[in-house]
């Protein structure tokens, strides 16, 4: 190999490590602070349709208002993953993103690894969760990424108050949650 294709090589290698850490997410969690999970998931019940209220910000999801995520059984036993949004708008264009989940613990079902363009996968922990299954903190060990989820499109402002002191006591920075428009 000549010195010319090396040195284009190592550019283009610096160039790929300048794109991807602007793109990264800001970090917003108290990465000293262990992060645990929910003992214990019954995947038939969380299967269905779930509104994102409130999430950090990041690349995949920007703009994105009336946000779903719905949750099905595939015959192999992985679970479909349907996300939708509307782009700036409720009025907005829809734009749908199909992936699919694995459990990654059999134990608790709270750890599951989500891809939506193979062989990418990203971490999906369950944090905590509502006895009657109404609502959902998720998040991932990075800290890059967490999101509130509920059955309904909105949150009372008491339940708001209590999901906010949990993630705040797993040293999530709550500041930096973007709050979800929902219809």
């Amino acid at each position: 190999m000549s010195m010319k294709h090396v040195v284009t090589i190592a550019g283009f290698l610096i160039f790929l490590a300048t794109l991807t850490a602007c793109n990264q997410p800001a970090v917003n969690r108290d990465a000293l602070r262990p992060l645990t999970t929910v003992a214990s998931v019954d995947l038939k019940r969380y299967l269905g349709t779930w509104y994102e209220i409130a999430r950090f910000d990041h690349s995949f999801e920007r703009g994105c208002v009336g946000v779903t995520a719905t949750y099905s059984e595939n015959p192999d036993g992985t679970i479909r993953v349907v996300n939708r949004c509307r782009k700036q708008t409720l009025s907005g264009p829809e734009d749908v993103a199909e992936g699919t989940a694995r459990v990654q613990d059999r134990s608790s079902n709270a750890k599951l690894a989500v891809t939506f363009f193979w062989p990418f996968e990203g971490d999906y922990w369950i944090l905590d969760l509502d006895a009657d299954y109404q609502w959902a903190l998720i998040g991932e060990p990075s800290g890059r990424y967490l999101w509130i989820l509920s059955r309904t499109p909105r949150i009372d402002d008491a339940l708001r108050q209590t999901l906010l002191g949990k993630l705040q006591a797993m040293g999530y920075k709550t500041d930096a949650l973007i709050w979800v428009e929902q219809p």
